[in-house]
């Protein structure tokens, strides 16, 4: 019995929000196994996941001075801050495609690493750790997913480089891998850049899906042909409003710390 199709979408340096509001329609509204690689976005923007809350993981101050993009996805998982340097590579299956994967976090996960892991094969200290790619410690891929009735999804956005200024963006977040022990970004992260070319990378993720399927190139006129009707994402980029609201937040919780701090003292 032969591998199922996948069809396979090359982008390169389409915006961000445009690659997730096409991941979210393709996953409701086709039927067809997807990998999608968006060899880096236009501008630099930061992502979170559905349920997160700008107070909470922003250095809001900032990212309205800078005017950075901030982007609420369809997917759950963490916060990045993406740009040229980030590498994003898109699973999309139906939730039979492999018969080794339940429709399951934790399954697609461990099956993720094992693709992965023929790509980064003598490469480093390749592992999967807490939902993340790492070499030894330091991480340099993050993924979110979502499962629907019949499919799901699994994205990740790799460090291909990043520019060190961007995660001041970033608030240490509350929740974090344990393997991270407190470590601010800068000391958290490495760069994919230093292992192999960002060509080969690509090459070697493509070789790894062929695998365990059959790879049929497409293109975006394609998609748009076949999708056809309008469809409604969830996936949203946050007006000034919404962050200068979350900001009055962020600095009314900062107040109330400080008097009990005074208090206190």
């Amino acid at each position: 019995m032969g591998h199922p199709w996948m069809n396979l979408l090359k982008l390169n340096g389409t915006p961000i929000l445009q690659q997730l509001q096409l991941e979210e329609k393709l996953l409701r509204t086709s039927s067809d196994n997807w990998c999608i690689i968006n060899d880096g976005t236009d501008t630099p923007a930061i992502v979170m996941g559905v349920s997160g809350k700008p107070s909470e993981l922003l250095e809001i101050g900032p990212v309205l001075r800078d005017r950075v993009p901030v982007i609420r996805r369809f997917t759950g998982g963490g916060t990045v801050i993406v740009d040229s340097g980030t590498v994003f590579i898109t699973l999309i299956c139906n939730k039979d495609a492999i018969p080794s994967v339940q429709p399951y976090p934790r399954s697609i996960m461990s099956w993720s690493g094992l693709l992965y892991n023929e790509v980064f094969r003598g490469l480093g200290d390749f592992k999967l750790r807490e939902n993340d790619y790492v070499f030894a410690d330091h991480k340099f891929g993050g993924n979110a997913q979502s499962i629907t009735k019949n499919r799901w999804i699994h994205h990740t956005s790799f460090l291909w480089d990043y520019a060190v200024g961007n995660m001041a963006y970033l608030k240490q977040p509350a929740r974090a891998p344990q393997y991270r022990l407190g470590r601010d970004h800068t000391e958290f992260i490495c760069r994919l850049k230093e292992y192999l070319p960002r060509s080969v990378f690509i090459d070697k993720t493509v070789e790894s899906i062929k695998t365990y399927f059959s790879v049929n190139p497409t293109n975006m006129e394609a998609i748009d042909e076949s999708q056809g009707a309008e469809f409604v994402h969830s996936t949203t980029l946050l007006t000034r409003q919404e962050l200068e609201e979350a900001s009055a937040s962020q600095l009314k919780t900062i107040g109330v710390k400080q008097k009990i701090i005074s208090w206190e003292s």
